[in-house]
């Protein structure tokens, strides 16, 4: 059972890389875009639908028929279009979102998945404020290098043993979801899958780094000062000791070294010389042109994660409860998503001719420019419960979709985009792949976590004001 549930919480992290879809722009040459209405796009809202809510509220019929239902959703699209505008155009819809967009994802996922799942903290530090305050922090830094899982899962266990001897651990979880899980994912586009499908769309690797820096350094210092601060009282207090230490101070020992200091470091390697070599050489592969690049970075991708199965020690991933349950949700649940967001995208690029021009009104003032605070709020808004990376794809197409234009003459568009979808998806337990999954390891614990409702209490209260401020600060 704790495998499934560790299943249902990492899908989430893979169907964001649905986002990345071009199949929209493929679907959109096909025909006049404006002609298609919003019933088309039923078959997504559905199906993220399913994912945010199936899991809270019929955990067992989601467990056995994800996949089904991710099947279903796909297929209520894809008939419906072969029988309007015939099965050539549906055939090469699903083969560009095959080749251009999931499996380069699916494969880079698998790598983080597998890499990090190679490396084990063992030890126990004491769980005093300026330690947790230093995890936490540690933590951030590392999330926009392994992902927001890969840093969530790496840390999260330490962190609650080095607490498990005082009373009061939940406000350490929320902070840790806030900060590891989420916001600290957004300096790369290995951070979080919204970012990383920037990138498949063109946004430049350190682009993100630059421009998002200073957003996610005063969000981050302003939520680790706070976090001490909180801390510091539960410290304080006399009955917040146990009497007993379930698991006494003992020195660190991190195993799994190769996936730290060599795998680690090659798959953003991989990432990056795709990005900026440039040779022009394409192929063509059932339809779809797949740059030289492209190709050489995921056969690197996947001979890492040869490499990291047979060279890490059983043991180690044993402690880290690694299966490949994950994944086969993930991949599952990825496909549905590529194919049902096709037509949305397509109405997007319609712009203001489309189905969605209220939405587009709604982000842009009377002169046509955009509003970066809509922005912000309403990727924000929408990622704290549909999963941010869907989201970033509809706003950044809503935004015009050319990525050159976004970095340079929308600057301010793009981080909003990014902000909102990345910072955002921490409103809630649905909102990013490692929040539930934080959350379930914390349960197995022993920790009494807040319900979904009790969560958005601790979120609303901290995390508002503190985008309020974001929106004066860089937004106004």
């Amino acid at each position: 059972m704790k495998a499934s549930r560790r299943a249902s919480r990492w899908r989430q992290s893979a169907l964001a890389a649905s986002a990345g879809l071009a199949s929209g722009e493929v679907l959109a040459a096909g025909f006049d875009a404006t002609a298609l209405g919003l019933v088309w796009a039923l078959p997504f809202a559905a199906i993220l639908l399913a994912i945010a809510l199936c899991p809270l509220l019929t955990p067992g019929f989601w467990h056995h028929h994800f996949g089904k239902v991710s099947a279903a959703c796909a297929l209520a699209f894809l008939l419906p279009f072969a029988a309007l505008y015939g099965p050539t155009q549906a055939l090469s819809v699903v083969l560009h979102t095959l080749i251009a967009e999931y499996l380069p994802f699916i494969i880079l996922l698998t790598a983080l998945f597998t890499v990090t799942g190679g490396i084990h903290i063992r030890g126990n530090l004491h769980g005093t404020p300026l330690v947790n305050t230093g995890i936490l922090a540690a933590g951030t830094g590392l999330a926009s290098v392994m992902g927001t899982t890969g840093a969530s899962m790496l840390l999260i266990r330490p962190l609650l043993r080095a607490n498990d001897a005082r009373r009061h651990k939940v406000h350490v979880v929320v902070f840790f979801i806030f900060l590891v899980a989420n916001i600290g994912g957004s300096l790369t586009p290995l951070g979080d899958p919204p970012l990383f499908l920037g990138f498949l769309k063109g946004v430049d690797f350190f682009w993100t780094t630059r421009h998002m820096l200073a957003p996610m350094l005063l969000s981050s210092l302003v939520l680790l000062l706070l976090f001490f601060l909180i801390d510091s009282w539960y410290f304080r207090r006399k009955e917040e000791r146990l009497a007993y230490d379930p698991t006494p101070d003992s020195p660190l020992r991190i195993e799994g070294w190769i996936n730290l200091l060599v795998f680690g470091p090659l798959i953003l390697l991989a990432v990056l010389v795709s990005g900026a070599w440039k040779p022009g050489i394409e192929f063509n592969l059932l339809g779809t042109a797949v740059g030289l690049q492209s190709l050489l970075r995921d056969a690197a991708l996947v001979l890492l994660i040869v490499l990291s199965l047979g060279l890490t020690p059983r043991p180690i991933r044993a402690a880290n409860h690694f299966d490949w349950g994950p994944m086969k949700e993930v991949a599952k649940l990825f496909a549905g998503i590529f194919v049902t967001i096709v037509p949305v995208l397509a109405i997007l690029n319609a712009g203001s001719q489309g189905a969605l021009a209220p939405l587009v009104a709604l982000v842009s003032d009377d002169a046509g420019r955009p509003d970066n605070v809509m922005y912000f709020w309403l990727t924000g808004a929408l990622s704290s419960f549909l999963d941010n990376a869907p989201t970033y794809l509809v706003f950044f197409n809503l935004a015009g979709g050319d990525a050159q234009l976004l970095m340079h003459s929308l600057t301010t568009t793009l981080v909003a985009v990014s902000a909102g979808a990345v910072f955002m998806g921490a409103n809630t337990y649905i909102g990013n792949a490692p929040n539930f999954m934080v959350k379930a390891v914390a349960e197995s614990r022993g920790v009494q976590m807040p319900s979904f409702f009790g969560y958005m209490l601790w979120s609303g209260g901290i995390l508002l004001p503190l985008f309020v401020l974001l929106t004066f600060v860089f937004f106004r």
